[in-house]
């Protein structure tokens, strides 16, 4: 997968893995830590990419943000997916915000999209019902919006 130098550099590791995807500034150290690389060299690495602009956390957050919709996830899945991987909350609201504007996303409508690719009713019964309203808190749609997909099938 990477170099089998045992002399690669912290910078080169992360950069080997910054060129496959973007990473949160969490991710990466953990990735780095994981190949036993010194704290004190991983902090040093992580603020040299940031001042490059070869990592930033507002660029993951916003292409993170854009994947998850095109999955058909909700905001609180996606904010919650976010939070594990160590985006801070502001980040993580302006990078939410900043997608939503660019994309025109509707979470109401994204939810009854969701839905319809899945069912294709509402449910017969109270359980076929509960089963779909499942499936969308699971995707981390909020109560109005599941009433708002389930009401459009």
């Amino acid at each position: 997968m990477f170099s089998s130098n045992a002399d690669a550099s912290t910078r080169d590791v992360a950069i080997q893995l910054l060129a496959r995807r973007e990473y949160s500034r969490a991710e990466l150290a953990r990735k780095l830590q994981q190949r036993s690389f010194e704290a004190d060299d991983i902090d040093a690495c992580l603020d040299a990419l940031a001042e490059q602009s070869l990592q930033s956390d507002t660029r993951f957050a916003e292409s993170f943000v854009r994947s998850r919709i095109a999955r058909g996830q909700g905001v609180i899945r996606i904010k919650g997916e976010l939070r594990q991987r160590g985006v801070d909350q502001e980040t993580l609201s302006e990078a939410l915000a900043a997608v939503e504007e660019r994309e025109a996303i509707d979470w109401f409508e994204l939810a009854k999209e969701t839905l319809a690719r899945r069912y294709d009713s509402p449910g017969e019964t109270p359980k076929e019902r509960a089963k779909r309203e499942r499936f969308l808190a699971t995707r981390g749609f909020n109560f109005e919006q599941i009433r708002y997909a389930l009401s459009c099938l």
